[in-house]
């Protein structure tokens, strides 16, 4: 489904008149019918697209929180959810939420549910959109909201938690290349104005300022790779927010620390959305298909399609879930299996045990990039130390140096 913008003509008793309506349709052929069907013609027909700034409001935690908890408040004092949002669009005044919310007033219009109405505005991710699924399949979306804002507000926590960590690294290795950036020329100035004038020793001593010299400018390069690399994955990771999978998240994905943990607050969104499905009395099949859809690692939804294809096969359950990726207690827990009710239970011990090993992930990517800036520090400074000490001179000659070039 795909919204679009289309330029229509109409006949009236004054001419010809033109309108611009908005209609949430498969395709360009399905808006020319619906357009015949009211007696205009189409001038053009084209997708509809956010501008930036509606990107940006339409992804932000606050927006979906805030969409979220006007349903659920609403749909306390009506009859259904789909009926308090639509309550919610229509009581929208600013333009540019008024298209943000275009898309699933016209999925409401056309009869759809409350689960295609918020798919169709492309704001949440896949895990909020099981959780609120599951809680619907269940009669109990309004219970499942909280559990769904929860969900969103911890991925933020996460996300804010490392941005900040990303910061400040960035911070300090801006901080330590702009001081080999600015410096270079200073140090190696100073290093070529006093080479010695015996011919003996300055070849060996030009080597050295050399090697300096290259070693600095491999750093330089480097982190500016580094500060690249990182500045597109932020921008990128917030451009396709939602999206099941793209070329920036299959590079990260791949490195390998970073991908465990990724791995890892996936199986434990998954897993808590399909433990809250099944206390809810959500058919195994539908629970598990909703599992799959509820991360955007290829990996944890292929897990689940399998294990749903296990069971159509008459596979048991236990068995079924016990298979790759997950560890080797997790499978035992799960093939400890005796009762249909104790899965949610597992399933939940088995998302908290995940989000316990995310955490520990993170407190190690954050002191391992700590480590990392610090041996590039040592590299900066040390080979200049070295070169000092090759050439036989003193941190208190070259800085003495340095400050009467600069005066």
């Amino acid at each position: 489904m795909q919204q679009w913008i289309a330029e229509i003509a109409y006949d009236s008793t004054q001419g010809p008149k033109k309108a611009v309506e908005t209609f949430f349709l498969p395709s360009e052929d399905d808006v020319r019918q619906e357009v015949s069907k009211k007696g205009g013609y189409v001038l053009t027909i084209r997708p509809h697209e956010r501008s930036p700034l509606e990107r940006i409001l339409a992804k932000s935690t606050w927006w979906q929180v805030q969409l979220l908890r006007g349903i659920m408040f609403r749909a306390s004092s009506v009859s259904s959810p789909g009926v308090a949002l639509w309550k919610i669009i229509e009581a929208e005044q600013n333009p540019m939420r008024q298209n943000i919310l275009a898309p699933a007033r016209e999925a409401l219009a056309r009869g759809l549910g409350v689960i295609d109405a918020l798919k169709a505005m492309d704001i949440f991710d896949h895990g909020t959109i099981a959780i609120l699924a599951g809680s619907e399949k269940a009669n109990k979306l309004t219970e499942g909201i909280p559990h769904a804002i929860h969900s969103i507000t911890q991925k933020k926590k996460n996300s804010r938690a490392i941005m900040g960590t990303m910061g400040w690294l960035g911070f300090d290795v801006i901080t330590i290349v702009q001081s080999l950036y600015w410096g270079q020329d200073m140090v190696l100035g100073w290093f070529r104005g006093n080479a010695p004038q015996d011919p003996a020793k300055l070849e060996e001593y030009n080597h050295v300022v050399n090697n300096l010299e290259l070693t600095w400018n491999i750093l330089i390069y480097f982190a500016f790779a580094i500060g690249a690399f990182l500045v597109w994955c932020i921008f990128s990771f917030f451009m396709n927010k939602g999206k099941r999978d793209w070329p920036t998240a299959r590079i990260v994905r791949k490195i390998p620390l970073i991908g465990a943990y990724l791995r890892d607050l996936g199986f434990s969104d998954s897993m808590t959305a399909a433990a809250r499905m099944l206390r809810g009395r959500v058919p195994i099949d539908e629970a598990l298909t909703q599992a799959a859809q509820a991360t955007n690692v290829p990996e944890i939804s292929i897990y689940w399609d399998n294990a749903n294809q296990d069971l159509e096969r008459g596979v048991s359950l236990g068995t079924a879930l016990d298979k790759p990726p997950l560890t080797r207690n997790e499978r035992l827990e799960l093939a400890s299996l005796s009762d249909l009710g104790q899965v949610a239970t597992i399933l939940e011990s088995i998302a908290e045990m995940r989000a316990a090993s995310a955490k520990t992930k993170h407190s190690l990517i954050v002191w391992l990039a700590f480590a990392l800036t610090g041996v590039f520090l040592v590299i900066a400074f040390g080979s200049a130390i070295y070169a000092l000490t090759v050439m036989n001179m003193s941190m208190d000659s070259m800085m003495g140096g340095l400050m009467q070039g600069a005066l």
